[in-house]
């Protein structure tokens, strides 16, 4: 049976491999929790505010800054071909790419920088508090998986992508909020992504795995079975 996974969906895997089996082949998924509606609100508008200076042909403020003071960012633009664009950002649809078995792997990009004939993922993320040392390395595996996805598309992408933080820094008298914003270069692992990927569908193909000790999920329902 083909099955239709995403950065997402293989998060799951590494957070319990038997939620996720049980997910994928008998559609038993977790307990919906509470999603601040912020990060959604906050992605609509960044998506809205790169649009506005891709159409005036111009890098954001934000990334102009990092411009004079890292060289590797010359001659950089961001991708133009919108409507393209307007797929790979779609949640439903974005890149997609199935491998000799109709499994499908797809994921939906943020923004897409241009440098040359080479493209480079540029993920933006809202979050509470400053990052800390290692917060970018959370999302390692989702920037893999979309440079993967490109790459089996049959685009060129660079061996590094960038993830650009927000948080708010102050409110001003008038009412506008202030955002930090914070870039942070992360290399990129093709290698990691295919790992990951074959080690999913390995589990997914054999019998129903353990699941992780520290799943509260499995352990709410393993102390709360009748």
């Amino acid at each position: 049976m083909p099955y239709k996974l995403s950065p997402s969906s293989l998060s799951l895997l590494k957070d319990c491999p038997r939620c996720f089996w049980l997910h994928h082949n008998k559609n038993i998924k977790r307990p919906d929790t509470i999603f601040p509606s912020l990060p959604s609100g906050m992605d609509k508008v960044l998506k809205e505010h790169f649009d506005y200076f891709r159409k005036e042909g111009k890098l954001p403020p934000e990334l102009e800054l990092e411009l004079e003071l890292k060289k590797e960012l010359q001659n950089i633009k961001l991708f133009n071909d919108e409507e393209l664009l307007k797929i790979w950002q779609n949640n439903r649809k974005g890149i997609q790419w199935k491998d000799a078995n109709d499994n499908l792997l797809k994921g939906a990009i943020d923004i897409l920088l241009q440098k040359g004939k080479k493209l480079i993922v540029l993920d933006f993320k809202t979050r509470g508090f400053p990052v800390k040392e290692d917060t970018h390395l959370h999302y390692k595996d989702q920037l893999d998986f979309y440079n993967f996805l490109l790459r089996k598309n049959g685009y060129q992408t660079e061996d590094y992508s960038y993830l650009l933080f927000y948080h708010p820094l102050k409110v001003h008298h008038e009412g506008n909020v202030e955002f930090h914003k914070h870039l942070v270069k992360m290399d990129v692992s093709i290698k990691n992504a295919e790992n990951i990927f074959k080690n999913a569908l390995e589990v997914l193909e054999k019998e129903i795995p353990k699941s992780s000790e520290e799943c509260g999920f499995c352990k709410w329902i393993k102390e709360n079975s009748f």
